[in-house]
């Protein structure tokens, strides 16, 4: 009888888990943002975002907790401003994703200009990202402003309120229409002891020769929330016309990323310039370099990113745009995008796509941070996620279906995360309400 009683009680459990895990993979699985068959997809915003609007006075701002991801809307003209509690001794960035609609008309010095301010009005520093010369076409621009502890300094090292400053800037021939943001505040650990404060002087600085080999299919992501894992390889995707594709590499300390690709060749006669867009940015979402304009005639074509040094630290401290956002180890994100002319021109279909990928370098121990480095580190778990093309949402299922088929999981613990997945279907629910 005890033993029919005890195998009962297992069994409830058992299925109690199955349902708990199969709530929490259909919660994971859930997408930033749904659309219609037959266009390119749109960007994937963080399912779990908190919605916020930008003030037009210091005084009237709203804090953006670290770790949380924020969704505003922003239009030509406009400054949002925002509130960032500091403490003493860490380097803080804040990174805001603009996102135009789709098919809106965008100039090449359309841009968003992120700026983190004291309370004394100096700026701290400053960054833009514009469409230029890689293709007057509406895409996911994202621009990062910071406070770094440098030794020494006296100016933005203090503790207290920052202000955080989005600002848009549009032609008058541009399109109206809001653009909207996905907003970042992440928070870099300070060092235990200090390190070198010069940045390196020398590193390879030429490109290895293609990857080659077994060419492996991965779809790409549509946002940074969905950016699928990529590692040394060569990798081939379809992409529509006017669709972004996001990927994301881990790249350790010591180790150098190289990056390019190719659009395929197509049927047909014409021209497009600036066909093809490529951007990298690092761990903070701070841009760190883009191809150059490419353009299309229907013949293969291929956008490569220039070198880049081996990630260190003490990048931060060179005075070379690109080379000193190699600062710190984590995800770097690959951002590709085919203008809509390439459509209008050579036919409404996919296109063929193939990224080369190579992380030259063994990894090094980091620069001794004083506390979790957090987003600032690469882990096993974080290759293994790469190599298998897992998104985050993938790696935060994976890590929960570990736990749940782990052994000693008993009723109390399905409770508890039953309360926990439904607690994230409310938050998400919520946070999609609020668009």
């Amino acid at each position: 009888m005890n033993g029919q009683r005890s195998r009962g009680r297992v069994a409830s459990a058992a299925t109690s888990v199955m349902c708990v895990a199969a709530a929490v993979s259909a919660v994971l699985a859930l997408p930033g943002q749904v659309w219609a068959a037959g266009g390119p997809a749109p960007y994937a915003f963080e399912p779990d975002v908190r919605q916020i609007t930008g003030a037009t006075t210091t005084s009237e701002a709203r804090t953006l907790e670290g770790g949380a991801v924020y969704r505003d809307a922003i239009k030509p003209g406009e400054k949002h401003l925002y509130r960032l509690d500091l403490t003493k001794g860490t380097s803080d960035y804040v990174s805001a994703v603009a996102v135009p609609g789709a098919g809106t008309k965008v100039a090449f010095g359309d841009k968003i200009e992120v700026s983190l301010q004291n309370r004394q009005g100096t700026e701290c520093s400053s960054n833009y990202s514009n469409f230029g010369t890689q293709g007057e076409f509406a895409r996911p621009l994202a621009a990062y402003a910071y406070r770094v502890i440098k030794e020494g300094s006296s100016t933005c090292q203090e503790s207290g309120p920052y202000y955080v400053v989005i600002e848009r800037t549009s032609e008058e021939t541009s399109s109206a229409a809001p653009w909207e943001l996905e907003i970042r505040h992440v928070t870099e650990p300070g060092l235990k002891a200090t390190g070198p404060t010069q940045a390196p002087s020398r590193w390879p600085s030429a490109s290895p020769e293609p990857v080659v080999g077994t060419v492996r299919e991965r779809a790409g992501g549509h946002g940074f929330t969905d950016a699928r894992g990529l590692v040394s390889g060569e990798w081939s995707t379809k992409i529509e016309p006017g669709e972004s594709l996001f990927y994301r590499v881990p790249v350790d300390w010591g180790q150098q990323l190289f990056a390019s690709a190719d659009l395929g060749s197509s049927d047909g006669d014409g021209f497009v310039s600036g066909a093809l867009g490529v951007s990298l940015y690092n761990p903070a979402l701070g841009y760190v370099s883009g191809s150059s304009s490419l353009s299309y005639d229907g013949r293969q074509k291929t956008a490569d990113l220039d070198p880049l040094p081996p990630v260190a630290y003490e990048n931060r401290f060179g005075y070379r745009s690109g080379d000193q956002d190699m600062r710190f180890a984590g995800w770097y994100y690959l951002r590709i995008s085919l203008n809509p002319e390439v459509g209008k021109t050579f036919g409404e279909k996919p296109y063929g796509l193939t990224l080369r990928v190579d992380v030259k370098g063994t990894p090094k121990t980091g620069p001794g941070y004083d506390g979790p480095a957090g987003l600032f580190a690469v882990t096993g778990d974080d290759r293994d996620a790469a190599s298998a093309g897992q998104a985050a949402p993938d790696e935060a299922r994976s890590d929960m279906m570990a736990l749940v088929a782990a052994g000693g999981i008993g009723a109390g613990t399905v409770l508890v995360l039953g309360l926990g997945v439904w607690t994230l279907l409310a938050r998400r629910g919520g946070g999609v309400a609020a668009r």
